[in-house]
């Protein structure tokens, strides 16, 4: 009895992972998922650990699957994730049902909405695909601050690197933190809690089809340092205020302030980056007169201070 007991046991330690290597499917994180999670069999194996088991399923031969957890990785090339086969979703729905849970790492988020998985959930993706899958899919709600959002049977991933942030999550999950410690610093690889939003640059939208919005973001891109105010950018696109910030929000998704908020933080990043001027001096040249204003506002749109974000990116320290 007990030796089945112990048998038993040891088949409800094995987490079977399934790596779907779509057509365009980012193949370094494809293999890397798979030997990542082998490797962290080897550097977690102590107590009640699990043992992953990962596998990578080529197109078009899945089948009925075992799996406890489908992940779709990121995009590299072609569009077949905004078009994917609807074989596909049909084995990720009947997956879902038999309990998996389903994970995608940056474009792969694309094809798990074509499920209607994500209807009404938070997740996230690349920064840089958030406008286009809010338009193909505005059922979803989209926090692109995070790199990792643990829906419990859905878990998202942000960019293209965030696989490892993904794996690193499995194992908390499925292991615990101490596990996913001890393989960081194994593998050399941070594994403290940050943001996506550290990574974003803003890029404005001026392809919406409002031409006077898109002559007021020009106006504002060229005069970012300028004071701005929402009565002299109404007169700029010949409306009247309430006009101005109705149509302004609807075309680029911000409000005015907002927008020129990012657009400001967006050049400081450039000055932080590029220069070894104070964060005084940048919060000045950015349209900016008390400094700590600026602070507070760089703080909230990109999760660090001025000073923070320059030792991340910036590989020499400067006089800020």
């Amino acid at each position: 009895m007990s030796k089945m007991t112990d048998s038993m046991a040891k088949v409800t330690k094995r987490i079977l992972v399934e790596i779907i290597n779509y057509p365009g499917a980012m193949q370094s994180a494809v293999h890397g998922m798979q030997e990542f999670l082998l490797l962290a069999n080897k550097q977690t194996q102590v107590d009640d650990s699990p043992e992953f088991v990962p596998a990578i399923s080529e197109l078009p031969d899945l089948s009925a699957t075992d799996a406890d957890i489908v992940v779709l990785p990121p995009n590299m090339g072609g569009e077949y994730f905004l078009h994917p086969e609807q074989a596909l979703l049909d084995y990720l729905l009947d997956a879902h049902a038999k309990g998996a849970v389903i994970c995608s790492v940056c474009a792969g988020a694309f094809v798990l909405a074509q499920t209607g998985l994500l209807r009404g959930r938070t997740i996230t993706t690349h920064w840089q695909l958030e406008q286009q899958i809010a338009r193909c899919h505005p059922d979803v709600n989209i926090d692109i601050n995070k790199i990792v959002i643990d829906d419990v049977d859905i878990i998202t991933a942000g960019g293209l690197m965030s696989w490892m942030d993904l794996c690193f999550a499995l194992v908390t999950r499925y292991a615990n933190a101490q596990d996913t410690r001890q393989l960081g610093k194994y593998l050399v690889v941070d594994t403290g809690v940050r943001d996506q939003r550290y990574y974003q640059s803003f890029s404005p939208n001026y392809s919406h089809g409002d031409d006077k919005i898109a002559l007021v973001q020009r106006h504002i891109q060229a005069s970012y340092n300028d004071p701005l105010d929402i009565d002299t950018l109404a007169t700029l696109a010949c409306m009247t205020s309430r006009t101005f910030i109705r149509h302004f929000s609807k075309a680029t998704g911000l409000t005015p302030i907002h927008y020129i908020q990012r657009v400001r933080i967006q050049k400081a990043c450039e000055w932080l980056e590029s220069s070894a001027k104070s964060v005084e001096h940048i919060s000045y040249l950015v349209g900016y007169e008390d400094v700590n204003s600026f602070r507070k506002v760089f703080v909230k749109a990109i999760g660090l201070t001025p000073s923070a974000f320059r030792s991340r990116f910036v590989a020499t320290q400067s006089d800020a």
